[in-house]
C-alpha cells in the first residue's frame, strides 16, 4: 500500500478515517495539509464516491508524511499504523 515515499496501490475510506484518529486531525486538517476540499475528504470517507488516483496520491502522501502507514488487505486486512520516531 504506501511506503516512505508515499507510493500507493489504493487507500480505503476507512484507513482515512483511521489515520484522521490516530493523529487526531479533522477532516479540515487533512484537506488543508493535502490540498483537496474537505467535501472531498467527507464524501470519500462516507462511501459517495471514489477517489481519482491523483487525489487519492496527495491524501495517501499527506497521511505518510506525517507518520502513517497504510496497510493493504494483503496484510491481514485493511488497516493504518504510525511509523516509530526515529
Amino acid at each position: 500500500m504506501a511506503d516512505i515515499a508515499g507510493h500507493f496501490d489504493v487507500i480505503h475510506p476507512c484507513q482515512c478515517r483511521a489515520a484522521r484518529g490516530l493523529l487526531d486531525w479533522t477532516q479540515d486538517h487533512l484537506a488543508r495539509t493535502a490540498g483537496v476540499s474537505r467535501s472531498t475528504i467527507r464524501d470519500f470517507e462516507n462511501g459517495r464516491h471514489a477517489l481519482q488516483r491523483s487525489t487519492a496520491a496527495l491524501i495517501a502522501a499527506a497521511l505518510g508524511q506525517a507518520g502513517v502507514v497504510l496497510l493493504c488487505a494483503g496484510d491481514g486486512g485493511f488497516g493504518v499504523r504510525l511509523a516509530s520516531a526515529g
